[in-house]
């Protein structure tokens, strides 16, 4: 066997080589996959990197490259030594540099985070609120521009006022070249232009509402761009104009007053708007800004609300003046009232003096005359003369009394009487009529009617006679019941309750009779004053048609109820009234005892010897009186004035008669002056009856403040003047017939 002497190579097998060029391979494959690994987490984590396509394109190429590398493990071939040498030592080298770069990435990425990426997001963050800022900025100005606004158009409620100022005011703020107000007519058709920035007076022409471009701008609140050329924007001049600038539109919404008097408060109608189109100067490259677009869209709305509030203004101050033309109408109306009322009772007190002095005479002088030798024709005349007298009389009090209780002037004198008493005396008053006619009267009075009661005694009574008066007068055959007893409740009337208390209660009166009967469509009208109704037996009675209309209102007046039931002509009705009465504090013992509300004392029937006085200035009332007097037996002086009667009137006089008929008080200071007379010998004054023919209360308040001891109403009868003789001496005070 040989043996090889030879000297090893210095230079690696070719295997060795191949080896190091697989292992360098390797590593180079592993050192281009991790360097995009390593730029894809360093792009993901600097958000603001400007040149993300680069890296993608870098990335992409290395990663081919160590694809190629990695290729090359599987496809080694076998080269020559010096390709193998130089082609190891160039894998070697940058399988270095690719592991460095690799390895210097890891160390610097975090670096390049911190500083870098932090710049740049510093940077952004600067110019976003430089963004920012500047949007603040735009909103303050708008705010500052919209406040401005707001308070020109608020200092005043004049509606012509707010939208003139307002087209001015935007066309300063946002250098408009013009502004215009489009306001709908009144069938809501049309749009008429009504206001315009450079126009003081514009042309008022109109465009249909119904157009696509105002149905566009109704159909939203904002502010919407429009074509310059557009109906509602034609409102400048075109010459030499070879761009127009931008035009934007938006409504206003109006009130709508057509409830306002219906709830008490206005609604803003959906349906009717006015149209503000504002244009941009012409020939610029001027565009509409958002913020200028917000700014028109809140002013809009200002505008609309200073509007409502016009609106309600003017509705407020229209509604105050028509109310005050309705006052002024009303308190004309009131004050016509009050002096058509003055007027009115000024002439029924002129009428009714001016009536009773003749009717004075006519009763006084045929009461004298039936004193005298009459045949029997000449004594029917007589008494004839006296009931016509009579009636006429009582039909003047009834006027009267209807015109005081219809102005409120009449009031009740309330007094305790005795209610027993007073039915007598009504019955008393009525048989002798009922008598001729044959018609039989009853008096069914309750056990537990109380007997003396408070209440107004006269016009209870006259209530009573009116209606027990009324039976008599319209029944020519049958009979008449009255009945009283307390009221326990009553259904009849909704708003009529009987609610009786300890110091009060309720009577009622029924007068039934078998007379005519009424119609029951006839019964409503009974009370309506001068009514009358159709049947021949109420004509032929006659009658004023005052006395039921008189009776309702004194029942009224005594919170109570009346109304009549009947089955018709010929079956005879029922009158039932309710009247309020106060029970008295009077003892059981003094009711039991049945005391007169007058002591029994006996009475004149003579005053022969009796020195009367008698000052009246009628010459013919004056010669009435003192004919009554003298019949009675009085020794009677006349005189017509008041300065005779002061100087006639002597401690000899019982009695002074004095007219007082004449308003004022002129009248009534002579008795004044009498009292002065009879100062140190008052014990032998004279009484002093006022002789008049005024029925209301004033003349009897003025009667007693004067130191009157009566008053004597005309007309006045025999037995009139027989029994104020006889009660003025009895009681040395008379205050009764007022």
């Amino acid at each position: 066997m040989e043996v090889c002497n030879c000297i090893e190579p210095q230079w690696p097998a070719d295997e060795l080589l191949m080896k190091y060029q697989y292992i360098s391979d390797f590593f180079i494959a592993i050192a281009y996959f991790s360097i995009p690994l390593e730029l894809i987490y360093f792009v993901k984590k600097s958000a603001v990197f400007p040149y993300r396509w680069v890296l993608v394109q870098f990335g992409a190429f290395i990663v081919l490259c160590g694809a190629t590398h990695l290729i090359n493990l599987w496809t080694f071939t076998t080269h020559s030594r010096t390709v193998a040498l130089v082609m190891t030592t160039a894998k070697v080298l940058t399988a270095v540099v690719s592991c460095a770069t690799a390895l210097m990435l890891v160390h610097i990425i975090p670096d390049l985070l911190s500083v870098k990426t932090r710049e740049l997001f510093l940077k952004n963050k600067a110019a976003e609120l430089d963004r920012e800022m500047g949007l603040i900025r735009t909103q303050e100005e708008t705010g500052r521009h919209v406040r401005m606004l707001t308070h020109e158009i608020r200092s005043t409620l004049d509606r012509h006022t707010i939208l003139k100022t307002t087209l001015v005011e935007l066309g300063r703020t946002l250098a408009l070249e013009e502004c215009a107000l489009w306001m709908p007519t009144r069938t809501g058709l049309e749009l008429q232009l009504s206001y315009t920035l450079r126009h003081q007076h514009p042309v008022e022409y109109t465009v249909p509402i119904q157009l696509p471009v105002i149905n566009q701008v109704f159909g939203t609140s904002r502010a919407v761009k429009i074509s310059p050329n557009s109906p509602v924007a034609r409102l400048r001049p075109v010459s030499g104009k070879y761009m127009l600038g931008e035009v934007v539109a938006v409504r206003v919404p109006l009130l709508h007053l057509s409830n306002f008097q219906i709830n008490d408060w206005p609604e803003l109608s959906t349906k009717r708007y006015a149209l503000m189109v504002l244009m941009l100067p012409s020939d610029s490259a001027r565009q509409w800004h958002v913020h200028e677009l917000e700014l028109v869209e809140v002013v809009a709305d200002q505008v609309a609300v200073a509007l409502s509030h016009a609106a309600i203004l003017e509705e407020s101050m229209r509604a105050r003046n028509l109310l005050m033309e309705q006052n002024v109408a009303l308190d004309l109306a009131r004050r016509e009232a009050e002096t058509a009322i003055r007027a009115r009772n000024d002439f029924l007190a002129v009428m009714n003096h001016e009536m009773r002095t003749p009717m004075h005479a006519i009763i006084a002088l045929s009461s004298l005359l039936q004193e005298t030798e009459l045949t029997p024709e000449q004594r029917l005349m007589v008494e004839t003369i006296l009931k016509s007298s009579n009636l006429l009389a009582t039909l003047m009090n009834d006027v009267l009394d209807l015109s005081r209780l219809e102005d409120g002037s009449l009031q009740l004198e309330l007094g305790t009487f005795n209610l027993h008493t007073l039915f007598r005396e009504v019955l008393n008053l009525i048989k002798p009529i009922a008598v001729v006619k044959k018609l039989p009267i009853t008096l069914n009075l309750a056990p537990d009617l109380p007997e003396f009661v408070v209440g107004d005694e006269k016009r209870l009574m006259q209530i009573i006679l009116n209606i027990v008066g009324n039976a008599v007068k319209f029944s020519k055959q049958g009979s008449i019941s009255v009945t009283a007893l307390v009221t326990k409740s009553d259904t009849r009337d909704a708003d009529f309750f009987v609610v009786p208390t300890g110091s009060h209660f309720y009577l009622r009166v029924k007068v039934k009779d078998s007379g005519a009967g009424i119609n029951p469509q006839d019964i409503p009208k009974l009370f309506t004053k001068f009514a009358q109704t159709q049947s021949l037996a109420t004509r032929s009675s006659g009658g004023s048609g005052l006395g039921l209309a008189i009776s309702k209102r004194f029942v009224n007046l005594m919170e109570g109820n009346i109304w009549i039931e009947s089955d018709g002509l010929g079956k005879g009705c029922t009158a039932i009234f309710d009247v309020k009465l106060g029970i008295s504090e009077r003892s059981n013992e003094s009711k039991q005892s049945g005391i007169p509300k007058v002591p029994a004392i006996p009475r004149h029937s003579s005053f022969t010897g009796l020195k009367v006085l008698v000052m009246d200035e009628n010459g013919v009332s004056r010669m009435v009186t003192k004919g009554l007097l003298v019949h009675l037996g009085c020794e009677v002086t006349t005189v017509s004035s008041n300065e005779e009667c002061l100087r006639v009137v002597s401690h000899e006089h019982k009695v002074v008669f004095m007219d007082v008929c004449l308003p004022g008080v002129e009248n009534y200071q002579i008795a004044l002056r009498i009292h002065e007379k009879f100062t140190k010998q008052r014990h032998q004054r004279p009484l002093l009856v006022a002789l008049t023919g005024n029925t209301d209360k004033s003349t009897k308040e003025k009667c007693m403040s004067f130191g009157l001891d009566g008053v004597l109403l005309k007309p006045v009868s025999l037995d009139n003047m027989r029994d104020v003789l006889s009660d003025l001496l009895e009681r040395r005070v008379l205050y009764e017939g007022m």
